[in-house]
């Protein structure tokens, strides 16, 4: 004999209690099992109530899914810009990017993660601005969890202050990220070098002194930086390089270095890692190189396989 269909409705509505996406479809699907198979009368009723609560719960499902935040990963590493709002780095991304985005002189004029790709030294590595992270990001507060989420899966950090602003500015925003259990390489970014007026070379030394004491690392690097000075923005292209913890290794090839990208490789890479990159079968039959660049005693030298390659050489591998 089935179960009353009051009981039933609300034994469904308890059962449903707190039950979001999947896991709400599997008991639906298990509740809408367990009815009788009348056409009409209340049981029927509650199959089409039931039937109504499955397309909402899908609909649901999709719409988070389409408002989730995801940034597709391209280039050799993944880099956020993090910092509190207004802290200058959408001027930043788009200063060391091709990217035109909108900027502006208020807090949250960018509500997305923001992808750009730039080049350094050939290779492509993808810069994210991350919108400014606030006190209580950890617990959703300016919908802070999803950001983290996105910067859990950067390989590294350019945390940005605006060097007119107060080091607590960026504290706030280092707590959160710490909060969250992320631990990556990082660099202190002071943006907004150029504002500083006529004072600014001395409030320039506070601040960068205030980043190294506020830093749980004592090895951080800070760099003061301007949109407007080309060369401040070539020492932090350098920075964010040595952050990947990668090496770019040109190939050689008949005695001319090829103008492509060079290849960007883990640190600690041989000239048999290389090969393989190059080619797989070429990885299989490769016995050696000769090598020009810091890895080598001198230009041209011969070394075999495991030879381990630094940052800047130019390698021509030899196959058997």
């Amino acid at each position: 004999m089935p179960m009353p269909h009051r009981t039933f409705a609300e034994v469904a509505k308890r059962r449903l209690v707190g039950k979001e996406g999947s896991e709400r479809v599997a008991t639906i699907r298990a509740l809408l099992g367990e009815l009788p198979g009348y056409r009409n009368g209340p049981y029927a009723d509650l199959r089409k109530w039931l039937d109504g609560e499955l397309d909402r719960t899908r609909t649901r499902a999709k719409v988070l899914h389409r408002d989730s935040i995801q940034v597709r990963r391209e280039g050799a590493a993944q880099i956020a810009l993090v910092g509190p709002p207004n802290a200058g780095k959408s001027s930043l991304l788009q200063a060391l990017s091709d990217i035109q985005i909108k900027t502006g002189d208020y807090a949250f004029t960018t509500l997305r993660p923001v992808p750009a790709l730039t080049r350094i030294g050939g290779v492509l590595v993808q810069l994210v601005e991350i919108p400014g992270l606030i006190e209580g990001a950890r617990d959703d507060r300016g919908g802070g969890r999803a950001l983290l989420g996105v910067l859990r899966n950067a390989d590294a950090i350019v945390y940005c202050r605006a060097a007119n602003e107060p080091a607590s500015s960026l504290d706030v925003v280092r707590r959160e990220v710490a909060a969250a259990g992320i631990e990556k390489p990082a660099v202190v970014a002071l943006t907004k070098a150029d504002e500083l007026g006529d004072a600014g070379g001395e409030d320039l030394r506070r601040a960068c002194d205030d980043a190294c004491v506020d830093s749980t690392d004592a090895q951080v690097v800070v760099l003061a930086v301007s949109v407007l000075d080309d060369e401040s923005l070539d020492d932090l292209r350098e920075a964010i390089w040595n952050l990947t913890g990668l090496i770019r290794v040109h190939p050689r090839r008949d005695g001319v270095v090829e103008q492509q990208e060079p290849f960007a490789l883990a640190a600690g890479a041989t000239v048999a890692d290389l090969a393989d990159r190059v080619h797989h079968e070429l990885g299989v039959s490769c016995s050696g190189a000769r090598v020009w660049g810091p890895s080598a005693r001198f230009d041209g030298q011969r070394v075999g396989r495991s030879h381990v390659l630094s940052d800047g050489d130019v390698v021509e591998v030899i196959a058997r």
